[in-house]
């Protein structure tokens, strides 16, 4: 096994080296231009469409756009943005956070683009719900010469499910957990009968849970992080110019943080990024392609507003955390790098129960969300009915993750995660005019500007 690993690590340095970040970054660019720089100049009309949440005429879908949205949320917030963050910093130092927020405001062009394609080439599959997401603009926008990038993208898809929404996700849970003396076994049974007691009901079942698990999460964390920052406000704007200095130079080691190269702030940054907000991954187009919506920009203005909450507030709440207080020096990583943060203020039984709580909710529902990609990747390889086998496939790996070493968990998950963006990001390239046109469509009518 520890052979294994070893490949995976160099495998996982390989996939998120220079190569990835200028893709994903250069896709981003492409993708803001090429729409207008929808993210910054239609802010307001997302913001009008999220918050207005309107029954549209004429809509087709299986669920409405808000819990199509909270299922994706609980796809990205989940323990990417309370340990991801944590380890960026950590590994890649303050400026991290620099480049984590580089790959949220480009980012939600992407995600944007992902899922008006998920829309715009989804189709009803017999027995199941609203097949959409990479693999099917591909096969449908593509044509039939590019079929091998969609069955690519499904059998990574289907395995990626496993690292980045189940094994990390358990494995946080379970790290947490342990500050409470809980056994990590333990852990992982109760997940594997809570997952299971819901994802037995599909989708329907799972944006139930996640309308409620995750607006309420991202609000008790958020006021739980603002409260922190407060407490230290008089060091916030000595943080904010040690994030920029530290995005473009070395930071030298200090108290138990071991130093970072300019280099690593890019690669922990753009990666735990990604990681948390999923843009250019194409995991989250296929819960959006289950909305009822008119018109696929419309609900790819809810994507923009997916990875703002997730990046640009939820991230930003922990880094900021994490810098005010010191924390970041102090050797930790992960989950209990943060704990400490809201230690300083909550002290430890609040702090800890905060952080843990939000963290388990949040990997709940992710490996809630995640569980529905994988076996929508089973079904558009294998038919309706290999959804009901992956669900019980999922859970095993529960315990997996539990169990496993933390970086064994998420050096996995990274690598997977790299593997399922490149026939993804290939497709976003070739088909950006389609989103370009249907951008320019439903922006020239005058209800919808």
């Amino acid at each position: 096994m520890n052979r294994f690993f070893e490949i995976d690590a160099k495998l996982n340095e390989f996939l998120w080296g220079p190569a990835m970040i200028v893709a994903i970054v250069g896709i981003g660019i492409y993708l803001t231009l090429g729409t207008g720089l929808v993210q910054f100049s239609r802010f307001s009309a997302m913001v009008r469409e999220t918050l207005a949440r309107k029954k549209r005429a004429g809509a087709e879908g299986d669920i409405s756009p808000f819990a199509a949205l909270s299922t994706a949320l609980a796809g990205t917030v989940g323990v990417g943005n309370i340990a991801g963050v944590a380890t960026a910093i950590a590994l890649g130092g303050p400026g991290a956070v620099f480049w984590m927020w580089v790959s949220g405001l480009l980012g939600m062009a992407t995600k944007f683009a992902e899922v008006v394609l998920g829309i715009a080439y989804r189709t009803r599959q017999s027995e199941g719900p609203m097949l959409g997401g990479p693999m099917m603009y591909i096969e449908r926008g593509l044509g039939k010469n590019f079929k091998f990038l969609a069955v690519m993208f499904a059998v990574l898809g289907g395995l990626a499910a496993f690292g980045i929404g189940n094994m990390a996700q358990a494995n946080s849970v379970a790290t947490g957990l342990e500050q409470f003396h809980i056994p990590r076994l333990f852990t992982g049974i109760f997940l594997i009968l809570a997952v299971g007691l819901v994802t037995v009901g599909g989708l329907k079942r799972i944006a139930q849970v996640a309308v409620v698990f995750v607006p309420f999460m991202c609000i008790i964390y958020f006021l739980g992080a603002v409260i922190l920052v407060v407490s230290n406000i008089q060091r916030l704007p000595e943080t904010l110019i040690l994030i920029f200095k530290s995005a473009f130079t070395p930071v030298a080691a200090t108290g138990g943080f071991a130093g970072a190269t300019f280099r690593s702030a890019i690669r922990w940054g753009i990666a735990r990024g990604v990681f948390s907000n999923e843009a250019g991954l194409g995991s989250a187009p296929i819960a959006h392609a289950t909305a009822q919506t008119d018109h696929p920009v419309r609900q790819g203005l809810w994507g923009i507003f997916e990875v703002f909450i997730d990046t640009i507030v939820i991230c930003s709440a922990t880094a900021l955390a994490i810098l005010v207080t010191g924390v970041w020096q102090s050797g930790s990583t992960g989950a209990v790098l943060t704990m400490s943060a809201f230690e300083t203020v909550f002290g430890t039984k609040i702090g800890f129960s905060v952080v843990v709580l939000c963290m388990a909710m949040t990997a709940y529902d992710t490996m809630l969300a995640w569980g529905f990609y994988g076996e929508t990747c089973a079904a558009y390889l294998f038919g309706p009915r290999a959804r009901a086998i992956y669900r019980m496939l999922w859970l095993a790996p529960i315990m997996f993750g539990s169990l496993w070493e933390m970086k064994h968990v998420w050096g996995l998950a990274d690598t997977l995660n790299g593997l399922m963006a490149i026939p993804n990001l290939i497709a976003l390239l070739l088909l950006g005019p389609v989103v370009f046109r249907l951008t320019k469509e439903f922006f020239s009518k005058d209800q919808n500007t």
